[in-house]
């Protein structure tokens, strides 16, 4: 049986020409060097948040490596290296928010393709965790298990924000950056952490990651108003309890969020979007917050615990499979 130790990560990126407008979409995987003929235990598709990237998931991929499994990630839209020029980070292009779901269709046809047979967990942070909620609603049965991690509980502003921001995008257009939807959507969220020097110490408490957040070009830009309008539109349909394509209710999705995670508004507003999951029809929906930390686990200090119940989760269910 092959060890934590042996298996060294591997890790390829390439292209692929999205399917909604042909921009091109950087994908990246991680695969344990196993011994010939053995197969990874599994896979996990991760999708990540806004304003962010792929490379920043290299440690916890390592950790999913060692332990067996594959992973694959790419860079959404307007995000990373999924971009025709860095002046478009933040911008959606022509395909807006179904472009991005289509875009996680077409990584997990990839995946299938190159592990077929294997169970595939679907792991979404942030943004990522809407996107992945939209994305079973239409295709649930591409999937094993669903991960939300860091999800924003459901704002009932999201409409009147998108109105807004489509009548500022009306006189500033649609690349412009806009300043007061940002302040509005993201102004408070320091509030509960006393003096910092940081406007994004809310993402973790470990100052090093904040550091490294904040000098990364690739993460400290602003979305424009395109985007923003399709955050909000994003939210609206991960949230929506129509259109469900219901194909496995029995699908396992677990819910893992900060205690101290901003995104989350309370503890009750995290606990109801868990419970949406379950009105939809999923049955077995389960939930744990983490106490002290805030909005990247995955980042944070204890984060070996984060990974490890992660694992352990990714463990259960593929045994149940077999």
């Amino acid at each position: 049986m092959e060890t934590a130790a042996k298996l060294t990560p591997t890790f390829r990126k390439f292209g692929m020409a999205s399917l909604s407008d042909g921009l091109e979409i950087s994908v990246m995987t991680c695969v344990p060097q196993t011994a010939p003929g053995v197969s990874p235990k599994g896979i996990v598709q991760l999708v990540h948040g806004m304003c962010e990237h792929k490379e920043r998931y290299i440690p916890f991929m390592e950790f999913l490596a060692r332990n067996g499994y594959a992973g694959i990630i790419h860079d959404h839209r307007g995000h990373g290296e999924s971009v025709r020029s860095r002046e478009d980070l933040g911008y959606f292009y022509e395909g807006g928010f179904m472009a991005m779901i289509e875009d996680i269709k077409a990584v997990n046809s990839i995946a299938k393709e190159n592990f077929p047979g294997l169970p595939l967990a679907l792991f979404g942070h942030s943004m990522g965790s809407m996107a992945v909620r939209s994305y079973v609603k239409r295709y649930d049965d591409t999937v094993d298990t669903l991960i939300v991690c860091g999800s924003p509980s459901h704002n009932p502003g999201a409409g009147f924000a998108k109105f807004l921001t489509k009548a500022y995008s009306a006189v500033t257009g649609d690349r412009h950056r806009p300043s007061l939807i940002q302040h509005l959507a993201f102004g408070t969220f320091n509030r509960n952490f006393g003096k910092v020097t940081s406007p994004n110490a809310w993402v973790c408490s470990d100052p090093e990651i904040v550091r490294k957040y904040d000098s990364d070009p690739l993460c400290n830009f602003q979305f424009t108003n395109d985007g923003f309008i399709n955050l909000f539109s994003l939210m609206q349909d991960a949230y929506d309890p129509g259109g469900w394509s219901m194909y496995r209710p029995e699908l396992p999705v677990r819910f893992i969020s900060g205690a101290e995670d901003p995104c989350l508004v309370s503890e009750a507003a995290f606990r109801k979007a868990v419970n949406a999951m379950k009105r939809v029809g999923y049955q077995n929906v389960t939930s744990k917050l983490y106490p002290a930390m805030r909005h990247e686990i995955l980042n944070e200090t204890g984060k070996e615990q984060v990974w490890k119940d992660i694992l352990d989760f990714l463990e259960e269910n593929r045994k149940l499979r077999t």
